[in-house]
C-alpha cells in the first residue's frame, strides 16, 4: 500500500490519541495535538504527567483512555515507540502513525508482525493535514 494510501485511511478514522503530546506550544507533540482540531479531527493526549493540554484531556497511558482511539500519532523517543506499538496492539488499535523523529526499525517490523498499519518515513501529520500556528 503506498504512504498516501495509508495517510487516507488514517485519517478515516474519528477518533485519535497523541502519545507524545506536550504542553509546550514549541514541540511538535503540541503542535501534532493542535492540528487533529484544527481539522474537525476527535482527539484525546497522551502524557505522563497532564490532565489536560490545550484543552483536550490528556492520560497518562493509551489503556486509560475511557473510550480508545482508533488510531494514535506518536511523537515520542523510538524505545518510548517500541513500547507504545505493545499497548496500542494489545487495545486493538490497528492504525499507527510514527511522526519523524520517532521511528524505530524494532517499532516498524513490530507493529508488521502485529498487523498494524504503520506510517513511518514519511511525511508528519502536520504537512499532510496541514498546520496553522495559531
Amino acid at each position: 500500500m503506498q504512504t498516501e494510501d495509508r495517510i487516507r485511511r488514517f485519517l478515516s478514522s474519528t477518533r485519535f490519541a497523541v502519545a507524545g503530546a506536550s504542553a509546550d506550544r514549541t514541540k511538535y507533540g503540541n503542535k501534532v495535538l493542535r492540528c487533529y482540531p484544527q481539522h474537525g479531527h476527535d482527539v484525546v493526549a497522551i502524557h505522563p504527567r497532564e490532565t489536560e493540554i490545550e484543552g483536550v484531556a490528556a492520560y497518562r497511558r493509551l489503556a486509560d483512555v475511557p473510550r480508545p482511539p482508533e488510531a494514535i500519532s506518536v511523537v515520542t523517543p523510538p524505545p518510548v515507540t517500541e513500547s507504545l506499538v505493545e499497548e496500542a496492539a494489545a487495545m486493538e488499535i490497528r492504525r499507527i502513525w510514527m511522526q519523524p523523529g520517532a521511528e524505530s526499525a524494532a517499532a516498524i517490523r513490530r507493529c508488521a508482525e502485529l498487523g498494524i498499519d504503520v506510517i513511518a518515513g514519511g511525511p508528519c501529520l502536520l504537512v499532510a493535514l496541514g498546520f496553522r500556528d495559531a
